[in-house]
């Protein structure tokens, strides 16, 4: 069972998710906070794998809110859920411990998978905000004498810089001539190679380290 809290300055949201989670068998919610500090006092006695985190919020925000839980409970699993796409908001989250970052406008089926993958160590990503964080990443320095992705074959090379891209099993399937099947276990490959767990993660590397270039 992944226990689950949420925290959200509208009460009417938090209800609201409280009811999409209800219908899930493996998800049990915990505890609802209105702020950061109704959150921190709340993990004081309530237990938590994951917890659904709004950002603009009164008291303590949930930025202020995640880098604080991250460096005294550094298991719990952050998912951000919110109505901002702006950068400073994204990048601040991530760069303070966020695990995943999902807008309100996600659907059910959405939102509980990413509940879900999250919880397993994955960084789900709204494809409205990937490209963002794609860019931003590009745009970093390149660190020094990487041997990222050096197992890496000349198929797989060009299938990891198709990740980076944001394309679909589908679009790369159709891009370099192959079965969606063949695909799929090309990138499962990848994922061995480079110790990640989503492709997600593997873009992000892709661009960090200067392979989807």
């Amino acid at each position: 069972m992944i226990k689950v809290i949420i925290c959200d300055d509208q009460e009417v949201v938090c209800q609201g998710l409280e009811a999409i989670l209800s219908t899930a068998k493996d998800l049990e919610v915990t505890g609802m906070a209105n702020n950061g500090q109704e959150l921190i006092e709340l993990l004081e006695h309530k237990q938590a794998d994951v917890i659904l985190m709004d950002l603009k919020m009164p008291i303590l925000n949930g930025i202020q809110a995640t880098k604080l839980i991250k460096e005294k409970i550094p298991a719990i699993k952050i998912l951000v859920l919110t109505t901002y796409d702006a950068d400073e908001w994204l990048f601040d989250a991530i760069r303070n411990g966020a695990d995943g970052y999902l807008l309100k406008d996600t659907s059910r089926e959405h939102l509980l998978l990413a509940i879900h993958e999250v919880f397993e160590g994955k960084t789900p990503v709204d494809t409205k905000i990937a490209g963002k964080l794609f860019s931003r990443i590009a745009k970093s320095p390149l660190q020094e004498a990487s041997t990222i992705g050096k197992d890496l074959n000349s198929r797989e090379m060009q299938i990891l810089k198709c990740l980076a891209r944001g394309l679909s099993n589908a679009e790369i399937a159709q891009e370099l001539f192959l079965a969606e099947g063949t695909v799929r276990n090309y990138i499962s490959s990848i994922l061995e190679k480079l110790e990640v767990d989503d492709r997600t993660q593997a873009a992000v590397l892709a661009l960090r380290y200067g392979l989807a270039d």
